[in-house]
């Protein structure tokens, strides 16, 4: 099949990505900065390249509201190096060994208390897995260890389509979010969590750059079994090139914060992520076809999970939105079902093409 204009990509990352921000690159590929040569190969130490590095530091830091006394680290290995990275420098903090309280709400927080296993003691605080990770357990049912170093969520599970809709209320404890999904779709306080981490190829950039934003009093306390790459002391102290960065990656995650800061920042893109996953849930609330299955009030605005309620038009209906140029809907393996992941850059346009297609696909069934 062919286009003769851009599809609209539902993907849930690598994502799409803003076109103008596609479009500066392809520009700048072969002459960036006309040095005869593209930034992919320049020296991540040149002063070139380090001023790209600071500029996107520091773009990030203003969109964020990030505080002077957080670090920020461009990384590698995604959010799951982090799974290791966190316990391995957080877990010693415990008062009696190493252990971490998990609330498990989904695929991924569950693959982060599974990996944090092997640093110490993991425990499930609380966990929706009865209840398919359809809702996030209420907060007076959770069973926080009095001694455990950290707490860890997920802001937002991707592939079940759950979100908090805020931070957690956890005391005097220390919290750790994983934020790789809806990282800048909406205004967070930074200082509710210690360490907040995601991977960039959902809305930010191309894959290959993990993104740490860590409480400086938080560093310094890996464990020795930590090797050198995670160890988040050491990167610090090296500007997150303790070996060769994602050049590339930190080079398009700069360009894309520049485009998020003229669209208007972080409050704007909320606003827009709000009316984007407003008018498809409302349409699926509606629809005698579809239906989604995740509590109202735990809804991600990032990935909008649904079903057939005849499954044997699941094929026709992947064929047939494929062929419409909307991208990517199979849900997840470990979901089944359907999937739209709406992220910053997806257009309202996508989502008013996706509706109307359902519309009249829910028309012809």
């Amino acid at each position: 099949m062919t286009f003769d204009r851009r599809i609209f990509n539902f993907a849930a990352g690598p994502a799409t990505l803003p076109e103008e921000v596609l479009k500066q690159a392809a520009d700048e590929l072969l002459n960036w900065q006309g040095l005869g040569a593209s930034v992919m190969e320049i020296s991540h130490r040149s002063k070139e390249f380090m001023a790209v590095y600071e500029e996107a530091m520091q773009d990030l830091r203003s969109l964020m509201n990030i505080p002077n006394d957080y670090e920020i680290l461009f990384l590698q290995g995604g959010g799951i190096g982090q799974n290791a990275a966190i316990p391995m420098n957080l877990m010693g903090l415990g008062k009696n060994g190493p252990k971490a309280d998990f609330i498990v709400t989904g695929v991924w927080s569950e693959k982060s208390f599974k990996e944090a296993q092997k640093y110490g003691d993991a425990h499930v605080a609380a966990s929706s897995a009865a209840e398919k990770y359809a809702t996030i357990p209420k907060r007076s049912t959770w069973q926080l260890s009095n001694d455990a170093a950290y707490v860890h969520f997920c802001s937002n599970e991707t592939i079940g389509g759950v979100e908090f809709q805020g931070v957690p209320e956890v005391d005097s404890a220390l919290l750790v979010a994983d934020i790789s999904s809806n990282i800048l779709s909406r205004e967070v306080d930074i200082s509710r969590c210690g360490v907040w981490f995601g991977g960039a190829q959902k809305n930010i950039g191309p894959a290959g750059m993990t993104i740490v934003v860590v409480r400086r009093d938080l560093m310094g306390h890996a464990m020795k079994i930590t090797p050198s790459i995670l160890d988040w002391a050491k990167e610090s102290a090296n500007q997150s090139m303790f070996n060769t960065p994602p050049t590339f990656s930190i080079y398009m995650a700069g360009l894309g914060f520049k485009w998020l800061i003229r669209q208007g920042g972080v409050k704007e893109i909320e606003r827009r992520n709000h009316e984007k996953s407003s008018m498809l849930y409302d349409f699926l609330d509606q629809s005698s076809l579809y239906e989604n299955r995740v509590e109202k009030q735990y809804r991600s605005r990032m990935n909008v999970t649904f079903f057939l309620k005849d499954e044997n038009l699941n094929a026709q209906f992947l064929e047939q939105s494929a062929l419409a140029g909307l991208a990517a809907l199979r849900g997840h393996k470990a979901a089944g079902g359907m999937r739209a992941s709406i992220y910053n850059a997806m257009p309202l346009e996508g989502v008013k093409t996706l509706v109307e297609f359902m519309r009249e696909f829910e028309r012809r069934a």
